[in-house]
């Protein structure tokens, strides 16, 4: 057991021996259509990997927080939480500036503080607090960091990925080198506008990057029971792809320091499958266990989660003791608790503010209703 002293008093003698770098191996990339794929080696060091569980952590407890808040019915509407997937935009974010764009669907949470937004201001966004980044309108799926080049949360199944294209067309055009990243679910993944799109940033060749996270389920379906080709990265046909074990941070990163440098290179459009899961159902009104098993997720957390595979290779090398990864942990839950705190004493949203921003300027001095009586005048 990890906890034995024998386990301890070994790697307290590891660690002393360590050194702060070291190269790992991880599931092997598989390619379509590509000259080269990068090998299954990376070297990372302490500083790297404890900050890579940190910031998988955040986003962790910062959805099982969102999970607590929706059942006190202080989140309304619609929410998808992200557990699970965390390794994905961890590993993604620490290749890309934010020169580069970024656009996903409505599991945008952990994306939206990838971008540099702090835990309050997003979960004011949840709240319906005027703090958020769309000022409490958006809510859980219509996350935005214009600044930052986060262009959201999208609430239609795969409308994101034609903007993620023309992102990539503004970076061409205005030949800045930055890459465009367009992120859908396995369910968007038979989208025709998925193909559309495609095909503009192949005969173009836009640096963009569609990124399928491939979570096993589109809603509560099984990739093998709505797909026929469930090898999402060799759905491009002309664009060439690659597939990634989404459960691996290093392997994101690996993976995506050779997709943006293939796209940055001028090569064209790429296609990359995560492939990773989620632990939630497909979103807070979904259980998540009619159309599967909890033998099957806890088989993942068990096997495959990419913090506690994290933590593992982390005390393997004798970077750090587990009570200090425990003590990480600790000022997470602090953090997001006070995150938490803040947001509810933000103020809510004024009822007049409600028609600001739909407009470019201002708002028309009629606006005109089904019911004549309800139409706004100023």
């Amino acid at each position: 057991m990890r906890t034995s002293a024998t386990a301890r008093v070994s790697r307290m003698a590891m660690r002393a021996m360590s050194s702060d770098t070291a190269t790992f191996e991880f599931t092997p990339f598989k390619g379509f259509k590509l000259d080269e794929i990068p090998d299954n080696k990376i070297e990372a060091s302490k500083d790297e990997c404890i900050g890579y569980f940190r910031e998988m952590s955040k986003y962790r407890r910062f959805e099982i927080m969102a999970d607590t808040l929706y059942k006190q019915r202080l989140i309304r509407g619609f929410c998808h939480l992200y557990d699970g997937q965390e390794a994905i935009i961890t590993g993604l974010e620490s290749v890309l500036t934010y020169e580069d764009s970024l656009i996903t669907s409505y599991r945008c949470h952990a994306h939206q503080m990838s971008r540099g937004d702090t835990p309050a201001n997003t979960y004011a966004e949840l709240l319906g607090r005027d703090m958020g980044c769309s000022k409490g309108k958006g809510g859980s799926m219509h996350m935005y960091n214009k600044k930052n080049n986060f262009f959201g949360g999208n609430g239609i199944v795969g409308a994101q990925v034609p903007l993620g294209a023309g992102l990539a067309f503004a970076h061409k055009y205005r030949n800045d080198g930055g890459v465009s990243v367009a992120m859908y679910g396995d369910g968007a993944a038979n989208q025709g506008q998925v193909y559309e799109a495609a095909n503009m940033a192949a005969l173009w060749k836009l640096p963009c990057i569609f990124v399928c996270e491939n979570n096993q389920y589109g809603m509560g379906t099984s990739v093998e029971r709505h797909a026929f080709n469930s090898e999402f990265y060799t759905r491009g046909s002309y664009v060439p792809g690659l597939w990634i074990d989404g459960m691996d941070v290093l392997s994101v990163k690996k993976g995506f320091e050779f997709a943006a440098q293939y796209c940055r290179d001028g090569n064209g459009p790429l296609f990359v499958e995560c492939q990773t899961y989620r632990y939630h159902g497909h979103s807070m009104s979904d259980p998540g266990i009619s159309y599967r098993t909890r033998e099957e997720v806890q088989s993942v957390r068990k096997g495959r989660d990419c913090i506690e595979n994290m933590r593992n290779l982390i005390l393997d090398q004798g970077w750090a003791e587990a009570a200090e990864l425990k003590a990480i942990e600790k000022e997470i839950r602090k953090e997001i608790d006070e995150a938490v705190k803040e947001a509810k004493a933000a103020k809510e949203l004024a009822p007049e503010k409600l028609t600001e921003d739909i407009f470019y300027n201002e708002v028309p001095k009629f606006i005109r209703m089904i019911d004549e009586q309800t139409s706004l005048h100023q």
